[in-house]
């Protein structure tokens, strides 16, 4: 077991070319500031009644997908009066391409250490908190533990970013651990050079989860003010990284509760449009993280309610009927069953948060609260209440042959 103290710095060799473009590269980075980030949030709250009853007579009628700015009607305040027709729309629209399935995954954490001073995170640098890095005997006691549980296949690894711990060669050992164990294994890490992805492809790596955080490039900086995850292009065009490297699965998300959500989210919908036309072999999943109060004290500037989130998963599932929408457990159990529905197709169970969480009694810093506390089996009789199928498993290694 590797301790860390807060005290340890990065290291600065983290990149072995100087040169701005070598470092941030070209993609999405480049095209984002075209967007006026007041207008388009106030495009959305403008959006009229007839504006709204206009895109959705455009998503039925089947004429052409969405654009990122009809998407952004679906999410006005006016879209409330339309919320019913809409759940229907992504019902159906889900069904035809999921059928009745929900595909069960579970995050695994092997690490809390992190150099980045994210004023939200409970991993932050600063947190005056016990750090921990997993051996690779603690990760093999972890996935014993999870298969004792429940049968799961989709396993999602998460640490905190610190390259010179948790870097690709420590992550190229882990997928081999994992390998033994799981059938799909995605990684929710630092952003990564795309050779360094597709090293780890040829480790089992199949799908890699990231967040922006917020596509508001002047607010960035405040959120992140020290590490790597200061570099606002660096992260942005890691996705281009990930299409690049040939990533089966890219997964994408802003948190909600930092700046206006409904301007996260129309930059979300732009951002994956962009990422579908470039990289269209890979696959594509969203996740709508609602931010707590973290260990830092840090406190959401916007809070979004309920129905605001259900009317955002119905709007997303109108835009990209293939996209795979996650709900992970920091969502409560009624709001998870009744989204199920609805155009939800993934979710999380059982979930720890902190190093070593399944396996071992000690506790550590959590990322952060859990509210579906269920077994992953209670959480599958919901699912199969619901009249759904809980999948564990979508991938096969055979398919690797």
């Amino acid at each position: 077991m590797q301790r860390v103290t807060t005290g340890l710095k990065p290291k600065t060799s983290f990149y072995s070319d100087p040169t701005p473009e070598a470092i941030f590269g070209h993609g999405f980075a480049d095209l984002i500031d075209s967007y006026n980030w007041e207008e388009t949030v106030e495009q959305v709250v403008n959006s009229s009644l007839n504006d709204v009853d206009r895109v959705l007579d455009k998503a039925r009628s089947q004429s052409g997908r969405l654009s990122p700015e009809e998407f952004g009607t679906l999410i006005s305040p006016e879209a409330d009066k339309r919320i019913e027709q809409m759940a229907l729309l992504a019902r159906t629209s889900t069904l035809e391409r999921y059928g009745k399935t929900i595909s069960m995954y579970i995050p695994l954490y092997i690490g809390n250490a992190c150099t980045n001073k994210c004023i939200y995170c409970g991993f932050n640098h600063d947190n005056p908190f016990k750090r921990k890095v997993l051996s690779l005997k603690e990760i093999e006691m972890e996935c014993r533990a999870i298969k004792k549980m429940a049968p799961f296949e989709n396993l999602l690894i998460v640490a905190g970013e610190y390259p010179s711990l948790c870097g690709v060669d420590y992550l190229e050992k882990v997928l081999k651990v994992c390998r033994a164990y799981f059938h799909n294994l995605s990684i929710e890490v630092q952003p990564m050079r795309a050779a360094d992805y597709s090293r780890l492809t040829e480790s089992g790596l199949y799908g890699v989860v990231c967040f922006q955080e917020t596509y508001n490039r002047e607010a960035y900086k405040k959120y992140h003010p020290k590490g790597m995850k200061s570099f606002f292009d660096w992260r942005l065009n890691g996705f281009d990284r990930m299409g690049e490297a040939g990533i089966h699965k890219i997964g994408m998300g802003a948190l909600l509760g930092l700046e206006d959500w409904r301007g996260e989210m129309v930059m979300l919908a732009r951002h994956l449009r962009y990422l579908r036309r470039k990289y269209w072999k890979s696959r594509f999943s969203v996740n709508f993280p609602r931010l707590c109060p973290s260990e830092s004290g840090f406190q959401p500037n916007s809070l979004l309610s309920d129905k605001e989130l259900a009317k955002l998963t119905f709007a997303f599932r109108i835009f990209d009927p293939d996209v795979d929408i996650s709900y992970s457990t920091r969502e409560a159990p009624y709001f998870r069953d009744n989204m199920m529905r609805l155009g939800v197709t993934s979710m999380s169970a059982g979930s720890k948060t902190e190093p070593g969480g399944y396996s071992a009694a000690e506790e550590t810093l959590e990322q952060f609260d859990v509210t579906d506390e269920r077994s992953p089996e209670e959480v599958a009789e919901a699912i199969r209440k619901n009249g759904y199928e809980p999948v564990w498993k979508d991938w096969d290694a055979l398919f690797d042959i």
